[in-house]
C-alpha cells in the first residue's frame, strides 16, 4: 500500500511539471518556476527537496517581478492538495520565502492561500489529525508573520522623515512578537507516529524561527526598560510590565518546548541557550512607577542595573576522563544588554575569544548551494552576480 501511494504521488508530480513546461509564459505565470515549486512540494514524505527550494529563493532574491508567479504557483499547489506532505513542504517554501528578506517579500501581507482548515485526504482521519493540526498551526503562524512584517512595511513608510519612533509602537510591536511566539509554540508533532524525517525537518525550520522571534524580544525589552526608567510615565510602563510579565511565562513555556524539542531529536534545539527568568528586580520597579513610587533604578545583588544584564553564550572546553570534550556552551552574564557579532569583530575578540553571537543557528534554507545552475527562457534577461 506505502509503495503504491509513493508511485502514485510521483506520477502526479510528473504530470503536474508536465502540464507546468505546456503553460504561456505570462508576467503572473511562469513555467520554469511551477516546475521547481513542484519538485521543491513533491509527494515523497522521506525526502526534502533543499536543492530546488533554494533555486526558487534565489529567483526571489534577483528580482521582486518572479514573486507573483512564484505566489501563484505555490497557491495552486496549496489550494489543489489533500496530502498532508505536499501542504507541509509548501509551508516550508513559504517559511524559507520570509528568510530571502527583500522588500517585496515583506510586503505579501496575508497569504494568498488558505490552509487553516486543512485534512488529508488519503488516509483516515484518525491516522492523519495530528499532521492536519501541525499544517494548520504552521499556516496560522506563516499568515500572522506575514501579515505582521506588511503592517510594519506599511509604518515604516508612513514613518518616513519622522525622527524617533513613539514609544508606545515599539511596546506594541513587542506585544505583537509575543502574540507570534505564542503562535510558534503550538507547532508540534502531537503523537509518537509523528516523529518522522519531514516533521523533523520542519521542526528544525522553526526552532530557528523561534530562536529569532525570542531574541527579537529580548532586545525590545531591553531598550524598553532603559526608555521606561528613562521617561517615568505611567502608562508606559504599564505596558512594559505587561510585556514583562507575558515574557516571564513565555519563558517558562519555551524551557518545557525545547526539552521536548530534544526529546524528540531536534538537532537545532539541542544547542538552545537556557531561558533566564525576568528579574523580579524590573518588575517591582516598573510596579512603583505605576504607582508614583519610584525613586531610581534597584540594584541587583551584583550591583548591575537590572537594564544592563544580557545574556550571551560562552563556548568552553570540559575535561573527561582525562580528556578534553568537543566545546560546550555556557550562559553567562555580561554588563551589557546587547552584544553584536559586529561589535566583538571591532573589538579584536572575533571568533577567538569564546564568546559567540546568539543569532547564528543552522537554518536548512540559508544553506548556499553551488553548481546549479538557474535555467532561464530565451527570451529572458540573465541577471547579474548569481552565485549558488
Amino acid at each position: 500500500m506505502r509503495l503504491w501511494k509513493r508511485a502514485a504521488g510521483a506520477l502526479k508530480d510528473r504530470n503536474s511539471i508536465w502540464m507546468a513546461s505546456i503553460s504561456r509564459r505570462t508576467p503572473y505565470r511562469n513555467p520554469d518556476l511551477e516546475a521547481l515549486v513542484i519538485k521543491a512540494t513533491s509527494h515523497d514524505e522521506s525526502f526534502v527537496d533543499y536543492k530546488n527550494a533554494q533555486r526558487v529563493f534565489q529567483w526571489v532574491r534577483t528580482s521582486a517581478i518572479y514573486l507573483k508567479p512564484l505566489m501563484r504557483a505555490l497557491s495552486m499547489r496549496m489550494e489543489k492538495t489533500r496530502s498532508w506532505v505536499v501542504a507541509l513542504k509548501g509551508l516550508m517554501l513559504m517559511h524559507g520565502v520570509f528568510h530571502c528578506k527583500t522588500p517585496a517579500v515583506q510586503m505579501i501581507g496575508r497569504l494568498p492561500f488558505d490552509l487553516s482548515n486543512f485534512s488529508d485526504g488519503h488516509s483516515k482521519m484518525g491516522k492523519t489529525w495530528g499532521y492536519n493540526v501541525f499544517i494548520r498551526a504552521y499556516f496560522l503562524f506563516l499568515d500572522q508573520k506575514s501579515a505582521f512584517l506588511g503592517s510594519e512595511m506599511k509604518l515604516l513608510k508612513g514613518r518616513i522623515g519622522l525622527t524617533e519612533e513613539p514609544f508606545t509602537e515599539e511596546l506594541t510591536r513587542l506585544q505583537k512578537w509575543q502574540s507570534l511566539l505564542d503562535v510558534l509554540l503550538q507547532i508540534k508533532p502531537q503523537t509518537e507516529d509523528m516523529i518522522v524525517t519531514l516533521i523533523l525537518e520542519a521542526m528544525e525550520c522553526v526552532v530557528v524561527e523561534i530562536f529569532e522571534v525570542y531574541s527579537k524580544i529580548c532586545s525590545g525589552i531591553a531598550q524598553a526598560l532603559l526608555q521606561v526608567y528613562e521617561v517615568g510615565v505611567k502608562d508606559e510602563a504599564e505596558m512594559a510590565l505587561i510585556v514583562l510579565q507575558k515574557a516571564r511565562v513565555q519563558g517558562e513555556e519555551l524551557n518545557m518546548y525545547f526539552d521536548f524539542c530534544r526529546d524528540i531529536g531536534v538537532i537545532n534545539a539541542s544547542e538552545f541557550p537556557i531561558i533566564e527568568h525576568i528579574p523580579d528586580e524590573d518588575i517591582r520597579d516598573l510596579e512603583q512607577i505605576i504607582n508614583g513610587e519610584f525613586n531610581g533604578k534597584s540594584l541587583d545583588s551584583n550591583g548591575i542595573h537590572p537594564e544592563d544584564r544580557a545574556i550571551v553564550l560562552k563556548e568552553s572546553g570540559a575535561i573527561v576522563e582525562g580528556r578534553e570534550s568537543k566545546s560546550v556552551l555556557e550562559t553567562i552574564i555580561t554588563e551589557k544588554w546587547e552584544v553584536f557579532e559586529e561589535d566583538l569583530k571591532a573589538n579584536g575578540a572575533g571568533n577567538s575569544s569564546g564568546i559567540r553571537s546568539i543569532t547564528a543557528r543552522e537554518d536548512p534554507y540559508t544553506t548556499t548551494l553551488t553548481g546549479f545552475p538557474l535555467v532561464l527562457a530565451s527570451n529572458q534577461v540573465v541577471p547579474d552576480l548569481i552565485s549558488f
